[in-house]
């Protein structure tokens, strides 16, 4: 009896994070169970695993980073702690792209509580329209992933979990008021009770902002005016558990962005007018139907119904509308073959359309197949994934990863992981007038890595080498000869041609001595077109951030800087720049705090993009309420 005590208590505590697993990749209505000292993520095996088991390189942002990192933007997160690189067109609530490990914006996938987000025209998500108030965790798996997540996941998978209901009633709210006329406020409630339980916040902010293009430029588009932007962003989750094991939840996300920006309207003379109103009013909707459920000891079922739309409005009086409208099924089941052993089975159905690429409202379809393993033995660790993509207009992809790691001691393992990955053509790339057409092939890459990661009570630190190769890159090319026999391209099209590497590493490392925390993150990349050896414009070859926090309870203080290298973009290189924030708060009554923040301290001049501009310094004084104390 006392020699079977130990498998039990394994089982037990396998069904209990089989039940507290989120749906899909994300967090549903049940809370993920964590500990300070191995949190539980999903992102690495699409089912919850402790961090220190997971073969890939995972980054937890979690619920206490957020609410402390005094950070302005989802974005600012993801490239402090997460090594996102960012190429913005000015300030915040203006248009920007992004690198995860040097791909391009539209090699990562980007989610919202399970349901991929984002544009499928442009093949890229709107940040600048997400606001950190209602968001619980953020979950980066960096690297290939396409075995687990399809198209797309080349650079990675960035998964955002919305506040979650669990407990007694949790009423919070804050206001915050900064330069440059901006304002902030939140409010959310959440809780759980006689099996039902809920969640539901609403964000507001609002900036004057500055002019997004520079004035020494040359730019004709430079209009001197101020480019601000309102954001209002609610959410809302429901669940209910009818029976131990058993839960079924629904949510809802909407975004509402106005934001202006420079441009220009041309004569019949070609003379440029910079002086409009142009806007940006992109409204983005995420909505869920889930049902998880223990069908017996040792499987787990997960049904998500899922819709997303992205509708974006740019321009001025002839302003043009794109659409994107997801909707995703998907079916997923875990069996847990031994306490330590894990296979996941699903299916995926996704159904895309898009309106205003052309004059009809296109339409495709991805059935998907995904099996996964996982499995401990002793101190190795392995980890295998296999994905079958059917797609009705880009046609079949097969994609898969395999990793495993090995405890070289109690505090020192050693990882590796490789994988092949593709990048579905964009709908403007298959159809787009004068440039798309049907005979594109996806992007295609194979990604290998290699890394250490080390704890030691209340330190860690970790260093990842990573290489990935890829071949038919979808870039426009003037030449007709590369292009279907057709006159709409006469002057060229989207065509297979390019090829590139992307090799790098990233370091870590975090430390807490009493009441300090200090934590460092280092970023190499070497980002190169194969067939020119030239570097990928926007890509730094390097980029930090280093964060250094004092906590006494009541008080607290902080330091982050952030420093970035040389870029190559069109035409020019701009040069590297370093932002320094600070912040600070007080708690002058167990639930009450009073917060202020400074970002880019320094005043440095931000050149994100060429003849574009950020914020200079940019100081924040708010209040918070929490009924729990903080």
């Amino acid at each position: 009896m006392q020699a079977s005590r130990p498998r039990a208590a394994l089982r037990a505590v396998a069904r209990a994070a089989l039940i507290a697993a989120p749906v899909l990749s994300t967090v549903p209505s049940v809370a993920v169970a964590q500990s300070s000292l191995d949190p539980v993520i999903v992102i690495g095996t699409r089912e919850a695993q402790p961090l220190s088991r997971s073969v890939a390189d995972v980054v937890l942002i979690d619920a206490d980073t957020l609410r402390d990192s005094g950070a302005g933007s989802v974005a600012d997160v993801l490239r402090r702690y997460a090594g996102l690189q960012l190429a913005a067109n000015g300030g915040p609530g203006q248009t920007a792209g992004y690198f995860l490990r040097g791909a391009n914006t539209s090699a990562t996938v980007v989610m919202i509580d399970g349901v991929r987000v984002g544009s499928a025209t442009l093949g890229q998500v709107s940040f600048e329209a997400m606001s950190l108030a209602n968001i619980e965790r953020i979950e980066v798996l960096r690297g290939p992933a396409s075995g687990l997540y399809g198209a797309d996941a080349v650079g990675g998978v960035i998964q955002i979990v919305t506040r979650q209901g669990q407990g007694p009633l949790d009423l919070r709210a804050g206001a915050a008021v900064g330069e440059y006329g901006s304002r902030q406020g939140d409010v959310s409630v959440s809780g759980a009770r006689a099996g039902f339980d809920y969640a539901a916040s609403l964000s507001r902010d609002t900036s004057d902002g500055t002019t997004a293009i520079r004035g020494d430029r040359g730019n004709s588009s430079y209009n001197p005016d101020k480019d601000g932007f309102t954001r209002t962003v609610a959410s809302a989750r429901l669940g209910f558990t009818p029976a131990e094991g058993h839960h079924i939840g629904v949510s809802a996300t909407q975004s509402r962005l106005n934001a202006q920006y420079d441009s220009a309207t041309f004569d019949d003379q070609f003379v440029a007018h910079p002086e409009g109103d142009f806007r940006n009013r992109l409204k983005t909707r995420q909505a869920a139907l889930d049902y998880r459920g223990t069908l017996s000891p040792i499987w787990t079922t997960t049904l998500q119904f899922a819709r997303g739309t992205d509708d974006s409005v740019s321009g001025l009086t002839d302003a043009t509308r794109f659409k994107t409208t997801r909707d995703q099924a998907t079916w997923q089941n875990a069996l847990r073959l031994a306490p330590d052993q894990q296979l996941v089975l699903a299916y995926e159905r996704l159904e895309e359309k898009a309106d205003g690429v052309t004059s009809d409202t296109l339409k495709r379809t991805n059935n998907a197949y995904i099996a996964g393993y996982s499995g401990l033995f002793g101190p190795a660790a392995l980890e295998a994934n296999l994905r079958r993509d059917e797609n009705s207009v880009y046609g079949d992809n097969t994609t898969g990863s395999l990793g495993g790691s090995i405890a070289l001691s109690p505090t020192l393992k050693l990882r590796a992981l490789a994988g092949k990955t593709f990048r579905a053509p964009t709908f403007n790339d298959t159809d787009f007038p004068f440039y798309g057409h049907r005979d594109i092939r996806p992007e295609q890459g194979r990604s290998a890595e290699i890394g250490l990661n080390w704890r030691s009570g209340a330190s860690s630190a970790s260093a990842t080498v990573y290489r990935n190769k890829v071949k038919d890159l979808i870039i426009y090319n003037p030449d007709p000869a590369l292009c279907p026999p057709a006159p709409d391209f006469a002057f060229g099209c989207a065509a297979n041609v390019g090829r590139a590497k992307l090799t790098g590493a990233t370091l870590t490392g975090a430390h807490r001595i009493g009441n300090w925390n200090l934590a460092a993150n280092v970023d190499f990349l070497d980002a190169k077109d194969t067939d020119t050896g030239a570097r990928l414009i926007r890509r730094a070859a390097h980029q930090e951030s280093v964060s250094v926090d004092y906590d006494t309870g009541a008080w607290s203080a902080g330091a982050t800087l952030t420093d970035i290298g040389k870029r190559p973009d069109i035409g020019a290189t701009l040069g590297g720049y370093a932002l320094l924030d600070l912040r600070a708060s007080w708690r002058f009554l167990p639930q009450w705090r009073l917060e202020a923040k400074v970002l880019n301290a320094a005043d440095r001049d931000v050149e994100p993009v060429y003849a574009y501009q950020g914020l200079g310094r940019q100081a924040w004084v708010g209040v918070r309420y929490d009924i729990k104390g903080f």
